[in-house]
């Protein structure tokens, strides 16, 4: 059976066992690549923002019950915003927000059960005289689906357990620009946590998003920090006013059209934001700020699908993906090798692997190139080619002749009363057989003679040699 197959495998192109892909972790997805995966899964601005909301949501109530830290808050949502855009209808949006949170209490090391998960959501619409246990039997399918959500929810995050927390930064922040902490250091608390109903943990950095956190609250409680403002201190963060000012926006957007779903929209009228961002959106017009820090790129050409083993050359003229961090250009999309030297970026017939160093995958990419290039030769080979040969013509058409007159003398001195069509006709029928005779002996071919003889001949093949393991 092993011959079989490899000549199964040399038909189609490869040589010996597929690679495998590998995966690089996204620690960044900007806003170009979010819009593009919810449209290609057709779900509507709208539809998508309730369902971002009602898991966020669902999430957050269920940690509160459970007295989970918000590092696991921060890892679940972030966890549940990936596994949406790659799986953007599977199961509902409570199936995988209860896998968000299980995986996240196994990173942030809050273990925590899948049936306790399930019964701390099941217990929150119940009095406590009917609340059940972790162990009742209503819970049993329902947690062999979470557990099977699991490998998704890993998979989609690309095994990147980095996660990014901004509360800490938050309150550090708040106390060295020495803002009342009752009013502006609580409210900045709170928009970090609203923050997560966002899109704007996956795009942002930790130090963007505190300042983004910060600023916000001294505009709403009416107590500004010019500093931050002005943008004082974004080189030591290394971050810029464009990212900041996306932040910003996007959190007003949530306040302005979701004000109920979120804790500080709530204590505040709409009318505070609303007059918050026209000053924003005025400062991003003047300084020429676009909406979207990431957006002014070359358009990504894909994503994909899934990335295979190693990527492409850095010389070649490809677009950086969006799936990368602003400041590592380093990542880039990475294809599988096929044995056609080219790319199959549908192929899944290979292992996924996951890497989080880029470096590492390419430097395995250039290993396993070796072995799957296409090497041509064209030689020539002398061939010899056998051509007959018959009399020649002056001999052959005598010959003929003499037939012939045999035939007629024959034919009249066996009916000498005969009329001389008969002898026509048998003469005519004599020709055509002598003619067919020298064609059946191979003497004659389309009325010339055939030459006899053999004569070298020369013709070019070409042939293709693949060299692999």
């Amino acid at each position: 059976m092993a011959p079989s197959q490899i000549a199964e495998q040399m038909d189609n192109g490869h040589v010996g066992p597929h690679p495998s892909y590998i995966e690089i972790a996204k620690p960044y997805i900007f806003e170009p690549k979010i819009k593009e995966c919810l449209t290609n899964a057709g779900v509507s601005e709208a539809k998508d923002d309730s369902i971002r909301l009602q898991g966020v949501a669902w999430i957050d109530s269920v940690r509160k019950a459970m007295h989970l830290p918000v590092r696991t808050y921060n890892t679940a949502a972030v966890y549940y915003h990936k596994f949406r855009l790659v799986h953007p209808d599977s199961n509902g949006y409570i199936d995988a927000a209860a896998a968000a949170l299980f995986a996240a209490c196994k990173i942030e090391d809050t273990l925590k059960k899948s049936k306790e998960i399930l019964c701390a959501a099941y217990n929150l619409k119940l009095t406590p005289a009917e609340q059940l246990t972790p162990d009742d039997q209503l819970f049993e399918n329902h947690s062999k689906t979470i557990i099977g959500l699991e490998r998704l929810m890993l998979e989609a995050s690309g095994f990147d357990f980095r996660n990014r927390y901004p509360q800490n930064l938050v309150l550090k922040m708040a106390k060295h620009y020495h803002v009342d902490r009752d009013t502006v250091g609580k409210t900045a608390y709170n928009i970090s946590l609203d923050l997560y109903r966002t899109f704007a943990p996956l795009k942002q950095t930790t130090a963007t998003m505190a300042i983004a956190c910060v600023e916000l609250s001294g505009r709403i409680c009416e107590q500004p920090i010019l500093e931050l403002e002005a943008g004082k201190g974004y080189k030591r963060w290394r971050i810029s006013r464009p990212e900041v000012m996306e932040t910003l926006l996007d959190l007003l957007d949530l306040y302005t059209h979701h004000r109920a779903s979120t804790i500080v929209g709530q204590d505040h009228a709409l009318e505070t934001f609303i007059s918050i961002r026209i000053a924003l959106n005025q400062e991003a017009s003047a300084n020429k700020y676009p909406r979207h820090f990431q957006s002014h790129k070359k358009k990504p050409t894909t994503n994909g699908a899934k990335t295979a083993n190693g990527v492409i050359d850095s010389k070649a003229k490809k677009p950086v993906t969006p799936i990368t961090s602003p400041r590592d250009e380093a990542l880039r999309d990475i294809t599988s090798p096929t044995a056609n030297g080219g790319s199959k970026p549908g192929l899944k017939e290979g292992t996924v692997r996951f890497m989080l160093n880029p470096q590492r995958a390419r430097d395995e990419k250039n290993a396993v190139a070796e072995f799957f290039k296409v090497e041509e030769e064209e030689y020539e080979i002398e061939v010899e080619r056998e051509r007959r040969r018959v009399l020649p013509e002056t001999e052959r058409i005598r010959s003929f002749k003499a037939e012939t007159e045999a035939t007629m003398t024959t034919s009249l001195k066996g009916n000498p009363g005969g009329r001389s069509g008969d002898a026509s006709e048998k003469s005519h029928d004599g020709q055509r057989k002598g003619n067919n005779w020298l064609e059946h002996q191979g003497l004659v071919r389309g009325g010339l003679p055939v030459i006899k003889g053999e004569l070298p001949g020369r013709a070019s093949k070409r042939k293709k040699r693949r060299r692999g393991r």
